[in-house]
């Protein structure tokens, strides 16, 4: 007995031991990321910290995905900004709150596994979608330019950014120190890749910005760096009881539910994911979107970013060596602790070396492969996902989401109640050969009006049912009419018909 209490004890320290290292390396992996998406959802960088804070502190204790960890998304990033500017970060509070509560209602009315059943063209889209937006946006950050209103409107300038970012102004002017920040970033970033694994240890997010943000110290660059005016509680902003009157605004009940959506679609995209990398618990997909939501009700109620699972950090937390859900939970009080202690660490960070890193991101989200996989289930996924990216650009993400969503139900639609009738010309021995297959209903009515028209008279003729899933009344009733029309012309007509009226009546029985 006390051999087994000993090897008991001995295994959980060494899963303490290994999640207490996977948390400092996560933590490094965060630290930039959270503050970048903070940046770029038009936050202060504290808010995206906090976000952080509570998706490693609250959520990683109930998460229903021990080793996601949880924090501000870039998937978030192009919905927030247009909020806040939109209605004022003021009320960013009250819509991630309202946002927590329908996710934690949901996560009790089990409704977690529905949200496994969106469109994978859909999702993949949605990325993209959000990555063209990010890079085109932090692209004019990371050369020091200033982005412009529009997504379309960054996307076209780009070329301008760079001219501005590598081009001396007039009068003999240096080129845009952010500029050369930014590319240094960028260009550790993907250096990072080509080292041994055992350097990759290192997160290359946190090397990418201690370079950048080295070379602007030492060189004592005059740009725009990270500014951290108040202490992390005097950064927190409650909710107050006249905020709760923003509820009756439908245009922020709306916003809520699409910050509810989509957060909930990617946790659990990304929970998916996280199963696969690892041999241990499987996910628990309703108690996630109940912890999600209460993450998001807290974050709400200190007027925080909202949050997803995330996968950069949920794939660092595995590869890194974490366990249990504690690497998370560390790395939540890693965030809080270098916050509340040392501020004036993060204000050596340029603003330009953290949008290279969300340009880095953006870029990474626009996934070619993705775009090779669905091409393997035809041109309808590659049509869905097309229709996602370029609505969001357009539009905006809801918009985008929702209209990826109508064509993917389109083309179920298409797919399922399509009727094939083919017909077989009759030999000496054998007759005309009708074969019906898919769904014949009153939508394809005229089709199979018109294939019967063409069958000539005085030939005998075969139907054949096997592959037809299900008729309605209005094609049985079209199939009848013409069957004793041809008969009283003496004309034999052949078919299981019982087989035929089987078909509608399973269909009614089952419904």
């Amino acid at each position: 007995m006390k051999e087994q209490m000993k090897d008991m004890f001995s295994m959980q320290w060494v899963d303490v031991r290994q999640d207490f290292l996977a948390s400092l390396v996560v933590f490094l992996v965060a630290l930039p990321l959270c503050m970048g998406i903070a940046i770029a959802s038009g936050a202060p960088p504290v808010s995206g910290i906090i976000t952080g804070i509570v998706g490693g502190l609250v959520v990683g204790l109930l998460a229903g995905c021990p080793l996601q960890v949880s924090g501000p998304a870039a998937g978030l990033t192009v919905i927030i900004f247009d909020f806040i500017q939109r209605f004022g970060i003021a009320k960013l509070g009250i819509v991630v709150l309202l946002a927590g509560v329908i996710q934690i209602v949901a996560g009790i009315l089990q409704l977690g596994q529905w949200f496994r059943a969106v469109s994978p063209a859909v999702i993949q889209g949605m990325l993209a979608g959000i990555g063209v937006i990010i890079l085109a946006s932090q692209f004019h950050v990371m050369v020091g330019d200033t982005p412009k209103e529009s997504a379309v409107e960054n996307i076209l300038s780009i070329p301008e950014a760079i001219w501005k970012g590598l081009v001396p102004e007039e009068g003999g002017a240096n080129p845009h120190l952010a500029a050369r920040i930014g590319v240094l970033t960028i260009g550790v970033l993907v250096l990072w890749q080509f080292l041994p694994k055992k350097v990759q240890v290192i997160p290359a997010p946190l090397v990418g910005v201690m370079v950048a943000s080295g070379e602007a110290y030492i060189q004592n660059l005059s740009i725009e760096y990270i500014e951290f005016q108040d202490s992390i509680v005097d950064s927190i902003h409650f909710l107050k009881m006249e905020d709760f009157s923003y509820l009756l605004d439908m245009s922020i009940l709306a916003v809520a539910v699409a910050i509810a959506f989509i957060a909930s679609a990617e946790t659990l995209l990304c929970a998916t994911a996280v199963d696969q990398m690892h041999s241990g618990p499987r996910t628990r997909y309703n108690r996630e979107m109940f912890a999600q939501g209460v993450g998001n009700f807290l974050c709400g109620f200190l007027g925080a970013l909202p949050m997803t699972g995330v996968i950069v950090r949920s794939k660092t937390n595995i590869q890194s060596g974490g366990r249990t859900r504690l690497s998370a939970v560390f790395h939540g009080l890693w965030l809080l602790l270098l916050v509340g202690l040392f501020p004036e660490l993060l204000e050596l960070i340029p603003i330009a070396s953290l949008a290279a890193l969300l340009v880095y991101i953006g870029y990474t989200l626009i996934n070619v492969k993705a775009i090779r996989n669905l091409s393997q289930y035809g041109r309808g996924e590659i049509v869905v996902y097309g229709v996602t990216v370029l609505m969001i650009v357009l539009t905006n993400l809801l918009v985008g989401v929702l209209a990826g969503l109508g064509v993917a139900l389109a083309k179920l639609l298409y797919t399922t109640q399509t009727l094939k009738v083919s017909v077989e010309k009759s030999t000496a021995t054998k007759p005309i050969s009708i074969t019906m297959s898919g769904t014949a209903t009153f939508v394809s009515l005229p089709k199979l009006a018109n294939a019967l028209d063409k069958i000539p008279m005085n030939k005998e003729i075969h139907f054949n049912f096997d592959d037809l899933r299900y008729i309605d009344h209005a094609c049985m009733n079209l199939l009848n009419s013409w069957k004793k029309f041809h008969e009283t012309q003496n004309e034999k007509v052949s078919a299981d018909w019982k087989k035929l009226e089987s078909k509608l009546i399973e269909h009614k029985t089952t419904t």
